[in-house]
């Protein structure tokens, strides 16, 4: 019966390891680099079976760490037909020499036959290629979009308690400046929570790194994507993080506040539970970092204002003298995130080539279509196509949404990741479930603080790793303690002349515990390397 629905495909692609047989192929075993509850018989593993593209998709995940499972795997034979892996040197390199994959390049100059491969955009291809002009993967889980990149669940910036700032005759216009903002922190201050104790102007979790986001309104560049520092480029050269004069301003600032009782003396110390019972409770006037530490699941589990969490509401980064933009704290990385490794002598190949060009459709809603199968299966659009969608199946809905995971995966491999994404659409911005109305915030919080200066695009200098057995894998975990170190002691400084103590001492701990001028001199070297290559 499976044979008679399976309907032929298009013919094998001859490349040696794959025979007549192997060309007619309806099945392949997709080896995951994560752990994951596996049933080869889940909903949508179904109808990509019985319907389209009419492959029967066997999964395997890694159990425990995945770097030692693939390098037991690769010594005792390899995976049997294709592999995804979250994209990193040590996997790439790792297949490459086991010599056991297949070189896949000319798969994405095929648009007759995997139009969906060849629209892979060309930026992401070429780098993926070696010395000889070979690509070892299929690239999955990237922007559709490189040049206007879909900004992620983007949660850091300023939140402000719109009932406080109604009572103390101030509006969100009256905070678009650092001198507003001080303005309302000082009203504030005056105001009572519901147990008659004074509000807590400003508050933030340390702990978290929450004060990122004071540096980045300073116009401090905080993130890298995935780098060992975050850098700037200045002209024809680079400011690190900890050179950038507004650093110090931004910490002066924050010391400026802690001395004059307007920021939460608890800040470098609170841990997560305490942080989030202060928000519950209204004790705090404004936060600043993210959402997620403030904890989000306040405010959407209610349905009106009901409580203190319901008043929080996102302002612009306020502009600040010495910073002409906000500095970045999201480096949106749109390049593939995973790859998938084809064992050069499956017997699979036309399934397992047809599958993935089915998976990266260059359409906004794959990542959807993926994750949960086509749009009038198990889930449908509310009104128009790229608008709200919801679940239209009760008993996937059901099994889906039970919190059990075994449930879970009897509906759903959640393979999004061999997907890609798009700017133009995203599924969970876009829930038509609106019930209660405290979850829309969080959705509309990401949507605006996506757009308020703090998010890039990538650069190459954004990208400079550690070389192995270098200088930044020696001093790296000492450059982070003096940092730690030190937040604290320029917040907490008893008044200017400590302040600037704990500065000097600042500058001489990251010479002489951290060999900052050494670790700046072989990042340089390996932006040059990676440049070469």
């Amino acid at each position: 019966m499976l044979v008679s629905v399976l309907t032929a495909c298009s013919g094998g692609a001859g490349t040696p390891g794959t025979d007549e047989g192997a060309s007619g192929s309806k099945t392949f075993k997709l080896w995951l680099g994560w752990s994951a509850t596996v049933n080869n018989d889940s909903m949508v593993q179904k109808y990509w079976r019985e319907k389209e593209p009419g492959i029967n998709v066997q999964l395997e995940s890694t159990q425990g760490d995945a770097m030692t499972q693939l390098n037991l795997k690769l010594n005792t034979g390899g995976f049997e037909d294709a592999a995804i892996f979250s994209r990193g040197d040590v996997v790439t390199n790792a297949m490459i020499r086991s010599k056991s994959v297949l070189p896949l390049e000319q798969y994405f100059d095929m648009p007759d036959k995997y139009p969906s491969l060849a629209a892979i955009p060309k930026v992401y291809l070429d780098k993926m290629k070696d010395a000889d002009g070979h690509i070892w993967s299929i690239p999955t889980w990237f922007d559709q979009d490189p040049a206007d990149p879909w900004p992620g669940w983007a949660s850091l910036g300023w939140f402000v308690r719109s009932d406080v700032l109604e009572k103390v005759g101030m509006t969100k216009d009256d905070l678009k400046t650092i001198e507003g903002v001080e303005k309302y922190l000082k009203l504030a201050a005056g105001q009572k929570d519901a147990s008659g104790k004074n509000l807590l102007p400003l508050s933030f979790m340390s702990d978290a790194n929450d004060e990122n986001v004071v540096l980045s309104t300073f116009g401090v560049t905080v993130s890298s994507a995935g780098g060992v520092i975050p850098v700037e480029k200045k002209g024809n050269d680079y400011e690190f993080i900890y050179d950038n004069p507004q650093y110090k301003a931004a910490y002066q600032w924050m010391n400026k506040l802690y001395r004059e009782n307007l920021l939460d003396p608890e800040a470098i110390t609170d841990k997560k539970e305490r942080y989030k019972e202060k928000n519950k409770t209204g004790r705090v006037a404004m936060n600043v970092g993210g959402f997620f530490n403030m904890d989000a699941s306040l405010w959407e589990t209610l349905d009106g204002p009901t409580e203190p969490a319901w008043f929080y509401d996102v302002i612009p980064y306020p502009t600040v003298p010495g910073a002409p933009h906000v500095g970045a704290n999201q480096i949106i990385n749109p390049y593939p995130a995973n790859d998938v490794y084809i064992n050069k002598n499956t017997k699979n190949l036309e399934a397992i080539l047809s599958f993935f060009d089915y998976t990266l459709q260059q359409k906004p809603e794959q990542q959807q279509v993926a994750n949960e199968g086509p749009a009038g299966v198990f889930w449908d659009w509310v009104d128009q196509p790229l608008g709200k969608w919801t679940y239209t199946d009760a008993k996937y809905k059901e099994l889906h949404d039970s919190g059990d995971s075994a449930k879970k995966a009897s509906t759903t491999p959640e393979l999004y990741a061999t997907s890609s994404y798009s700017n133009k659409w995203y599924p969970w911005w876009n829930y038509g479930v609106t019930d209660p109305k405290g979850r829309l915030k969080t959705i509309e919080f990401t949507e605006s603080i996506g757009k308020m200066g703090g998010a890039r695009v990538a650069e190459d200098y954004d990208m400079v790793k550690a070389k192995p057995g270098g200088l930044w894998e020696k001093y790296l975990p000492e450059l982070e303690n003096v940092r730690k170190e030190y937040k604290a002691k320029l917040i907490m400084a008893k008044d200017e002349a400590g302040f600037e103590q704990a500065w000097t001492e600042f500058q001489g701990a990251l010479e002489k515990r951290a060999h900052w001028s050494e670790l700046k001199n072989e990042w340089h070297e390996e932006l040059q390397a990676q440049a070469s290559k």
